[in-house]
């Protein structure tokens, strides 16, 4: 076990949180007016009493954007999470099937797969990620059968009371940094060099917000507002018809 240093950890951050940016703008330009209305549910807007082409617009764009943000940053952390990782117990990226990272410590094998937050998924893809573990063990049991191999579900953020799940544990938050690096502190250590250029870039991703949000508000209101008002009918019919629009 080695220890990895926070000057290491910033100078990883700096080189890489650009690419979190790069691509939470990207996201936001690819987005198309008629994708989103598409897969948002406009009966929730119509029960929310949302009068105004910007209001409607502005939700289902932020709730886009939220969902997207999420998953293009853990992919950051996931990644800061194997470089610590790699520095500390020398682990690697696995490449097993929903596996992303594998190391050994006190001859035991870890097999891990790293998610956000601890409420990242539904029974079904609980029960493939146990699938998962189970397909991976049986690999790294084929040449080695006396090996010792622990399964972990690792959360970046959030806390977990009961992390034995019978054939895997989750470790979520401070437990899981510290599992990754043996450090109980990194979970705060890292918050910091996060913020590396984030109001320069978020300067850049407001501008662009702003011009999608005006944009897109034009948009809807020539092809769903008659008189100054949401076509409701006219929404709905574009979101469910089964008629093509």
């Amino acid at each position: 076990m080695s220890q990895i240093m926070l000057n290491d950890i910033v100078q990883y951050v700096e080189n890489h949180i650009g690419d979190f940016h790069a691509k939470r703008l990207k996201s936001l330009q690819n987005l198309k007016l008629t994708g989103i209305l598409k897969r948002k549910n406009p009966y929730l807007f119509k029960a929310k009493n949302i009068l105004t082409a910007q209001d409607l617009v502005k939700t289902i764009l932020d709730a886009h954007l939220s969902s997207q943000e999420e998953t293009i940053f853990g992919d950051f952390l996931e990644g800061l999470a194997i470089f610590i990782n790699e520095n500390v117990y020398k682990g690697k990226k696995s490449a097993a099937e929903g596996i992303d990272l594998e190391f050994s410590n006190k001859n035991i094998k870890y097999i891990v797969s790293i998610k956000s937050g601890p409420n990242w998924g539904n029974s079904s893809q609980i029960t493939k990620m146990r699938d998962n573990f189970k397909k991976a063990q049986k690999i790294l049991k084929t040449n080695n059968p006396d090996i010792h191999i622990i399964a972990i579900n690792g959360c970046c953020y959030g806390r977990e009371n009961n992390p034995n799940k019978g054939d895997y544990f989750k470790y979520c938050g401070q437990e899981f940094w510290y599992f990754i690096s043996g450090d109980e502190n990194l979970y705060t250590a890292i918050i910091e060099p996060l913020g590396h250029k984030a109001k320069e870039k978020n300067e850049d991703f407001n501008k662009s917000y702003a011009q999608i949000l005006n944009k897109f508000t034009l948009e809807f209101g020539k092809d769903f507002c008659s008189d100054g008002l949401i076509d409701w009918k006219k929404l709905v019919q574009f979101n469910s018809s089964h008629r093509k629009n």
